[in-house]
């Protein structure tokens, strides 16, 4: 069944002969499942029953926990973690918030979690509601929560399991710029990742654990700094980039694992489509002497899991009529793939912001933009469903307009364009609008033209923005809209604006035009 799994040391240059003394270990790990509890398509968007049928569709609970019980088979000592965002991305979390993500969770039989970035989307108190559902640890070890009463008993820095007569020590982290990216509250503090991880790591050393993994919602880069900078770490399991590491595949990101300073980092990309699956051998004082492991793809050659099946197709039972209502039609596929979105103009973004743009046309708006990591989706060519669209628009958004500068407008692309080499969700997709940037230059000073209805942007003129109520209120970094003048945050659902300027525009033809340009 597992053919594709690929045992392969990757990158690893250290191994050695197995003695009585050596400890081996299957590390199981998911990351930004982003309640994909039902099959995706090749798109990571929803992939229909009869595509399913037909062996076209990837991921999905049922197929990852028959996954999981057979990784567990092949092991006689396991454990199961999760690189966090489990949170946001389909109706299944807009209706459950944390609760179905929970029972699944638990099901599959997780031994940790990592907080992840999205987990605070709807505040601190449903993140508590999680924590408390689930039977297994949940960590964060670089914010200060004790300040946050639904979270100061809840949440741990770093927990010890037992496991096939060793202990092994977990540390998690969550991204620092989480008070950016999501919507923490004023009582939790983010620091910054490598101290924090290291006074963990510290604190499990001087208690006699020589077996530390490093549960990282950090991003792919990070890791691979964190494993430069802290000492005593084993492994590192990363999520939050989305990253596809795979020794044997020339399109990955990446090997499997990605050995940086001796320390094997891993990460399996995002949605559920892969399982990923190290196995590490530690020598008697602690030391790993091999890694080896791989990616394994959730396709069609994955059996479903019946009973998981059907609970999920019951949980999908009360968002069937909102899901299924066929909203627009697409004459192409619309690419809205986070590899585009959030480093050039994209089909999706363009038709976003256009749509948004459309909706206040006659309230004296100029402008809109929108974040590139809110698009979260692709849609296929065809019927397309409301629930196609909250695949791609889920975060619940209203459409935000208010009034600016053009140093403001200015300030607000140059942030938007800052972190391009990290992939970074603040990249922006604009209308009414053009602009061209040089991302060689200094972070700060990459814009090098700006026009707005035809005209240069004037740094002292007014302008009318419209963007999402999440940026609008300085997520992403674009701190500089929580300032603006005439602010209204509560329009209309981003997701029902797109989906009526799709309806009302026919057949959507997919489209980029040159708006935004790189030099």
């Amino acid at each position: 069944m597992f053919a594709r799994f690929l045992m392969t040391a990757g990158a690893l240059a250290i191994t050695a002969g197995t003695a009585a003394a050596d400890y081996s270990l299957t590390i199981l790990h998911t990351n930004d499942f982003h309640a994909r509890f039902e099959p995706i398509s090749k798109y990571d968007s929803g992939c229909s029953a009869e595509d399913n049928t037909e062996g076209k569709c990837f991921g999905g609970s049922a197929r990852l926990m028959t996954a999981i019980n057979d990784a567990k088979a092949r092991s006689n000592n396991w454990v199961l973690l999760d690189g966090g965002d489990q949170f946001q991305g389909t109706m299944f979390f807009t209706y459950y918030k944390g609760m179905l993500a929970a029972e699944m969770m638990n099901q599959m039989g997780y031994t940790a979690m990592t907080v992840g970035n999205h987990e605070f989307n709807h505040g601190p108190e449903v993140l508590r509601g999680f924590i408390d559902a689930v039977e297994f640890p949940v960590l964060m070890s670089n914010a200060d929560y004790t300040g946050e009463p639904a979270l100061k008993d809840a949440l741990i820095k770093s927990t010890v399991i037992e496991q096939g007569g060793d202990k092994i020590g977990i540390v998690g982290l969550t991204p620092k710029s989480t008070e950016e990216l999501s919507s923490p509250g004023p009582n939790v503090i983010f620091s910054d990742p490598a101290p924090a991880a290291q006074a963990e790591v510290d604190k499990l050393t001087a208690a006699g654990i020589d077996k530390i993994i490093l549960l990282s919602h950090s991003g792919y880069q990070t890791d691979r700094y964190l494993a430069d900078v802290v000492t005593g770490i084993d492994v590192i399991v990363g999520g939050h980039t989305n990253t596809y590491l795979n020794s044997n595949d020339e399109k990955a990101d990446g090997p499997y694992p990605t050995m940086q300073n001796g320390v094997p980092i891993v990460q399996a990309y995002a949605y559920g489509k892969y399982l990923g699956e190290l196995n590490i051998t530690f020598d008697d004082a602690g030391n790993v002497t091999e890694a080896v492991g791989g990616p394994i793809v959730m396709d069609a050659s994955v059996t479903e899991n019946e009973a998981v099946k059907a609970r999920i197709a019951e949980a999908a039972k009360p968002l069937e009529e909102i899901r299924n209502k066929v909203v627009a039609e697409a004459a192409a596929s619309i690419e809205g793939n986070r590899d585009f979105c959030r480093a050039v103009e994209c089909q999706m973004g363009s038709l976003i912001a256009d749509a948004m743009l459309a909706r206040v046309k006659d309230q004296g708006i100029d402008i809109a933009l929108q974040n590139g990591g809110g698009i979260r989706a692709s849609i296929d060519a065809g019927p397309v469903t409301m629930g196609e669209v909250l695949t791609v628009l889920p975060f619940q958004n209203t459409l935000s307009t208010f009034e600016v500068t053009g140093a403001v407008v200015k300030a607000a692309l140059e942030n938007g364009v800052s972190q391009i080499e990290e992939g970074a969700g603040r990249f922006p997709q604009v209308a009414g609008m053009t602009f061209s940037f040089d991302a060689s230059k200094p972070a700060g000073e990459r814009i090098t033209s700006v026009m707005v209805g035809g005209m240069a942007l004037d740094m002292d003129k007014t302008y009318g923005l419209v963007s999402n109520n999440y940026v609008r209120g300085g997520g992403d970094g674009y701190k500089m809209f929580r300032d603006a003048q005439n602010v209204y945050d509560y329009g209309p659902d981003l997701a029902d604006v797109v989906a009526e300027y799709m309806a009302s525009a026919g057949p959507v033809t997919p489209y980029t035009d040159g708006r935004i340009t790189q030099e």
